[in-house]
């Protein structure tokens, strides 16, 4: 090379050279792949993000907009119509007034908050504490909107609108109003605003929006609520009118029809509310189910409360007048346990129907400890001679004594099988059925026994269980349930309120009821306890014989469960007609009965007269009428 060609650059690279030995390498693929993901992972992050805010959240912050824009007046929806089984309205919606502010206009001025609060305070009434603390926490983001008063007197809005207080806006809406509010509270329910518990389960809910909180408005409130819609008013910077229109049309809640038969339910609660008051009592439950289908055609609980009238005092009232004691109260079921018994005897072979047990009023047991004081389990009366069915008919504690525990020769169940046959028959189970806060009943065992007083499970625990007394304990609705799988031959239906939910079109329907089936060794076991039952009713001896007046057969069985070191009895009946096809299963439950199981008969007479009246012999006469024609 030249002198001519040798540059500055070769000079530099020389002397960079000189001293180093260096190996050029390319960079690692990896490093590439991991550049790509991140960019990869941002893009998506900023396009899910954007979509979030473009769809997701597009009609909040379109709310928003607009009510930074104008005023955006909010078109409450009504509610769905909640229906019994012929059509009758359970409940209607009342055009009423909302009073709300516009938290867009209302923080624009935050120094007057308090001077608008106050000004609204004097024309109309609300919790001003509320709202201020509501204001405090709420989210701007999500809220454009906070509803101080509802169903407020038209003289009051008029005033109001008279004032022109700035931020506040007349809504038009609607209040609910029950028919027969007291009669109906356990089933339908009522409405209430939405809390921050209600908020945090649904993301689609604001503090301004009335949900169901008990009852059929509780459980079908997703149908029943509808869609707000909303009418926009803007406006320009001086505050000129350029224009209106509708933003969302509103969409109104579904109807739902249920199985509840109104009438019927007016029956129920009119006598067991009477029965009650003549007693000197004020608690109750009543149910009546079809139990070849799971209907539920009336549900009573006393004492009841004004679902049009809620007040705190309500929920804090000793007598829990909100309690739905049909489903959340759980009893010793006393006789009413029998039938399952003679069922479960029949079924092992410990008995055959004619097998005869005597009662002379009780039984002794040798009581090791003290041989001068033998354990002594006492009947109600002396019966005699009893088999299955005149035991079920008179309700022989000796009899079920014997077969449940076995007393010298006789064999008995035992605590095992005992439990066995409980679980068959579903008890200690919920139902499942579509009303909130049903519970769940106990079914003890020896262990359980052992484990929580730390004594060991006797034959005289096994003899209490065998009557319904003890440990065991039940839910009305699960007791309705058992007897109704006795009048169904082996069927136990899950009861269920609501038949159909429509809204122009069929958006929920009860196609077909769900069952389980009793597992038998012998189909003549539930026919030999439902003659036992039938000569409860149609026997002189039978303790159910009040009801033998009424035209059609009628299967009853009555107990009483003592509670409280026996210084209570509850008193209960359950039944069910006509056989051999019933359509009607009754149960009745007073709490605190003065005379025992026979308190709850004349409701169950009044009740079953009345259905035989208003729903089996008019529905022979129109069959007759149909076929002469």
């Amino acid at each position: 090379m030249g002198t001519e060609d040798f540059t500055l650059e070769d000079a530099v690279l020389d002397d960079l050279h000189e001293g180093y030995d260096i190996l050029e390498r390319p960079l690692s693929g990896r490093l590439f792949i991991l550049f790509g993901a991140i960019t990869v992972l941002v893009a998506l992050l900023f396009v899910g993000r954007t979509a979030y805010f473009g769809l997701a959240k597009n009609g909040q912050f379109a709310s928003r907009a607009y009510a930074n824009a104008g005023q955006e007046i909010i078109l409450r929806a009504p509610r769905g119509i909640i229906y019994d089984r012929y059509g009758i309205p359970l409940v209607k919606n009342e055009a009423s007034f909302n009073v709300s502010l516009n938290l867009s206009e209302l923080f624009k001025q935050k120094e007057k908050i308090g001077d608008i609060l106050s000004a609204v305070r004097s024309y109309v009434e609300y919790d001003m504490n509320a709202a201020q603390e509501a204001l405090e926490h709420i989210n701007l983001e999500t809220q454009s909107y906070l509803i101080l008063a509802r169903n407020v007197p038209l003289q009051s809005i008029i005033e109001l609108k008279k004032a022109q207080i700035p931020a506040v806006i007349v809504e038009d809406g609607f209040s609910r109003s029950y028919t027969d509010a007291e009669m109906f509270a356990h089933v339908v329910g009522y409405t209430g605003l939405v809390s921050a518990d209600d908020l945090q389960g649904n993301a689609n809910l604001d503090l301004n929006d009335e949900i169901g909180k008990s009852g059929i408005e509780f459980m079908y409130d997703k149908y029943l609520r509808g869609e707000n819609g909303s009418r926009i008013i803007l406006r320009d910077a001086q505050n000129n009118l350029l224009g209106e229109r509708v933003d969302k049309t509103v969409q109104s809640g579904a109807k739902v029809y249920t199985t509840i038969d109104a009438e019927l339910q007016k029956v129920l609660y009119t006598s067991l509310k009477n029965r009650l008051t003549s007693l000197d009592r004020n608690a109750g439950a009543g149910l009546a189910i079809n139990p070849r289908t799971g209907e539920v055609l009336a549900l009573v609980s006393l004492p009841s409360f004004d679902t049009n009238k809620l007040t705190g005092e309500i929920f804090s009232d000793p007598a829990k007048p909100a309690f739905n004691r049909v489903l959340s109260g759980v009893y010793s079921p006393g006789s009413i346990i029998k039938p399952l018994v003679a069922f479960g005897a029949l079924e092992e072979g410990i008995v055959d129907p004619m097998t005869s047990i005597l009662s002379t009023g009780y039984i002794e047991l040798p009581n090791p400890y003290t041989p001068s004081q033998p354990s002594r389990f006492v009947d109600w009366k002396a019966h005699g001679w009893v088999n299955v069915y005149s035991a079920l008919a008179r309700s022989s504690n000796v009899y079920f004594y014997e077969v449940g525990g076995g007393f010298e020769q006789q064999q008995g169940l035992g605590i095992e099988r005992l439990r066995a046959y409980w679980g068959k028959f579903l008890l200690g189970e919920k139902t499942g059925i579509d009303l909130p806060g049903e519970a769940q009943g106990n079914l003890p065992d020896p262990e359980s026994k052992e484990k929580r007083t730390g004594q060991i499970w006797r034959i005289g625990d096994t003899y209490n269980v065998s009557i319904g007394q003890g440990d065991l304990l039940v839910s009305p609705i699960e007791l309705l349930r058992y007897i109704g799988g006795i009048a169904a031959k082996g069927k136990l239906y899950e009861p269920y309120v609501v038949s159909k939910v429509e809204n122009g079109e069929s958006l929920y329907y009860t196609k077909d009821q769900r069952f389980n089936t009793i597992e038998q060794k012998n189909p003549q076991s539930i026919e030999d306890v439902e003659r036992g039952m039938l000569y409860g009713v149609s026997e002189e001896y039978g303790t159910s014989h009040m009801l033998a007046g009424i035209p059609m057969a009628i299967a009853g069985k009555t107990g009483s469960a003592q509670i409280q070191n026996n210084q209570k009895t509850n008193a209960f009946f359950v039944g069910y007609a006509p056989v051999p096809n019933p359509e009607i299963a009754i149960l009745v439950l007073i709490e605190d009965a003065k005379e025992g199981s026979l308190n709850a008969v004349p409701v169950a007479q009044e009740v079953l007269s009345w259905y035989y009246e208003h729903r089996v012999s008019e529905r022979k006469t129109d069959s007759i009428s149909q076929n002469t024609e």
